[in-house]
């Protein structure tokens, strides 16, 4: 099985290599091809285990595939941990990634008009784009895959890296570039805390391995170490600096400004980096490290009350956007942050449960925003948009699919998982899960209310395109529009299909440790009487009341009276504002750390470049030695009586010295 797992990991990065390094020569027919099959064979492989693990024939892996070196006893190495969680990650990230792939062909297939004639930038750029999506694919998984912190740690930094010569890929935009040096920055205060929480685990367990680090964790659970004087739980200090990296990661408040920035890279990335992989990666983090979580309730209620936040505050600046991809990347952080509640009430199946359906049907989203924008001639402004149902149709209902999965319409893949976490919510007695409970349930008509926004919009009501525009409207290519349609499938059953075994099953027995009296999953179970009873509960509950609300109120609003909504606009400017200017998160940033850092440096610049160094080390030192120099020419009279007086005083002051 080694060798398997080896291919599913590196034949990713075969491609991305071989379309880097020799995109001239294969051309982009080749460098789609080598990118797609080398994706499309670890997405067959990934299905394969996968089906292996629900049948029982396959046992977890735990191996090391590269020795590198040991250093004060700690063993550095490439390894891997495949189990059910790392199975199901792989085929949700593989086939996520096989779909964008192929939707890339279509959409990057006018890349050159992007560029401005004769930019070196621009040469070879669709070769350079497969490259970076396929070596995004490997990253991923090598960090889902790892069995140990060092291999975590490599695959965290990797995807990071890509996402920023993904979102800065046109990099003849100002908006590019400044959008990717921010969630490159953002995501290093992130991983800062994220190599400290490694660097304590390092220190205290004296290995860096799942295994051993899980193991000794309970003995360790009451540890307590000192920082600045503070005594603080060992365990609450590690859980929350790989959370903060988690935050970063996967965009949640207060680092979450760089997500919705993000979209100025293709739409391509928007569906691959923030749908199921690089800001997933924190929510599979966490739920792999439940072993240490389960010891610290502070940490439990910390990433609580930080997921609540983010669901619900973010899901509202959705409902003023515009941008039909910012829409669509705010639905995204309010979607994680509902996955974060869930790790924080210790439903971590339930979690990673919405990780998957989200995965589908968010990427689902994503390329249908694509075909929009591909019919629209690149024009994201839902404004400008409305009628396009009767243009385009597939787009239209593949839509419609992942938008009822969104809101957690009854019987769609995301309300079984949402319905979970809700539940969940309510059942757990970790501090915070009151004000938990408040924020997604409210969340719900949030969700709702900004996602039939945007559907009616963009697919109902007047056309609001310009003619030029409006006589070229037509269904995107197959290569875009199968995609989509694959995407729907799952987006619609696979939350019924395994709803049962993923959540209220075995599936995740002795690879995700729930603390019994944490055991809100458990609890639910209890109850859980099948797909249909699921269903049956779920159509009389508070969430279905709320997400019909939602899209009544959005119909009411935007299809029936639209002047409504300007009205309501003016009446209540300064909320509008302060969700159009995202809670001034930015602003603040700006001034506080831009802005900070700038004054820093003029600071140092003034006061120690000029002042110091040049000022009083550099003309300072001259000034003294021509300060110096003018004193002691008044002593070099040459008068010989001078020179005797002078050394007649010396004298006198040496028999003062030694004989007093």
């Amino acid at each position: 099985m080694e060798k398997i797992y080896l291919a599913i990991a590196f034949t990713p990065l075969i491609g991305a290599i071989i379309a880097g390094f020799a995109g001239a020569r294969i051309g982009r027919a080749g460098a789609h091809w080598v990118t797609s099959v080398g994706v499309g064979i670890s997405a067959l492989l990934s299905i394969y285990v996968l089906l292996g693990f629900i049948s029982g024939d396959r046992q977890t892996f735990n191996g090391t595939v590269y020795h590198w070196m040991v250093s004060d006893g700690i063993t550095f190495e490439v390894g891997f941990l495949v189990d059910t969680l790392t199975a199901l990650m792989m085929s949700v990230v593989t086939f996520v990634s096989l779909c964008v792939h192929v939707y890339t062909i279509g959409y990057m297939s006018h890349d050159e008009e992007n560029w401005p004639g004769g930019s070196l930038a621009g040469t070879n750029s669709y070769q350079r784009f497969f490259s970076y999506i396929s070596l995004f694919t490997f990253s991923m998984l090598m960090l889902v895959m790892s069995n140990n912190f060092l291999q975590l740690f490599f695959g965290w930094e990797a995807v990071g890296l890509v996402s920023y010569l993904l979102i800065g890929f046109w990099s003849v935009r100002e908006s590019a570039i400044f959008a990717n040096l921010k969630a490159f920055l953002v995501n290093r205060v992130g991983d800062f805390g994220f190599l400290l929480g490694i660097a304590a685990v390092a220190m205290y367990f004296n290995s860096i391995s799942y295994v051993d680090v899980f193991a000794k964790a309970p003995e360790l659970a009451d540890t307590q170490i000192q920082i600045c004087g503070v005594s603080l739980s060992l365990m609450s200090v590690i859980c929350i600096l790989l959370f903060i990296g988690a935050m970063g990661k996967s965009a949640q408040v207060p680092l979450h400004v760089w997500l919705p920035d993000s979209m100025e890279g293709p739409t391509p990335i928007s569906a691959l980096i923030h749908a199921a992989t690089m800001v997933t990666a924190g929510i599979f983090m966490v739920a792999r490290m439940s072993p240490l979580y389960e010891l610290s309730e502070t940490a439990l209620s910390f990433v609580l009350i930080i997921g609540a936040t983010t669901a619900f505050f973010t899901g509202l600046i959705g409902i003023v956007q515009n941008d039909i991809k910012r829409v669509v990347a705010y639905s995204t952080l309010s979607q994680l942050g509902y996955m974060t509640v869930a790790l924080g009430a210790s439903a971590y199946a339930a979690g990673i449960f919405h990780l998957m359906t989200h995965a589908f049907f968010k990427a689902l989203l994503f390329l249908a925003a694509g075909s929009v924008i591909i019919a629209m001639h690149h024009d994201q402004d839902i404004r400008n948009m409305g009628g396009l149902k009767k243009y385009m149709p597939i787009t239209y209902w593949t839509s419609l699919i992942g938008t009822l999965a969104l809101i957690g319409f009854p019987g769609m893949s995301g309300f079984f998982s949402k319905d979970s976490i809700i539940e969940a919510v309510h059942h757990s007695s970790i501090p915070g899960s009151g004000y938990a409970y408040l924020m997604v349930i409210l969340g719900v008509f949030v969700t709702a209310l900004y996602s039939f926004r945007m559907f009616f919009l963009v697919f109902h009501g007047k056309e609001r395109m310009d003619e030029h525009t409006r006589h070229h409207l037509q269904e995107s290519p197959r290569v875009v529009t199968v995609p989509l349609i694959l995407l729907a499938i799952p987006s619609v059953f696979i939350g019924a299909m395994t709803v049962g075994g993923v959540v209220f099953g075995d599936w995740f027995q002795g690879v995700i440790y729930v603390a019994p009296q944490h055991d809100v999953v458990g609890e639910l179970a209890k109850g859980y009487h099948g797909v249909l009873g699921f269903i049956m509960h779920g159509l009389f509950g508070l969430p279905t009341f709320l997400a019909a609300a939602g899209f009544g109120t959005a119909y009411y609003i935007y299809m029936k009276n639209p002047d409504i909504a300007d009205r309501i606009k003016g009446s209540a400017a300064l909320l509008h504002k302060l969700l159009d200017k995202k809670y001034f998160f930015d602003e603040l940033y700006q001034f506080l750390f831009a802005g900070g850092s700038r004054g820093l440096g003029n600071a140092l610049w003034k006061g120690g470049d000029r002042v110091l160094i040049d000022g009083m080390v550099v003309n300072g030192s001259a000034r003294m030695v021509g300060v110096l120099a003018a004193f002691i020419r008044h002593l070099q009279t040459g008068y010989l009586y001078h020179y005797a007086f002078a050394m007649i005083l010396g004298l006198l002051a040496l028999l003062a010295l030694f004989v007093i």
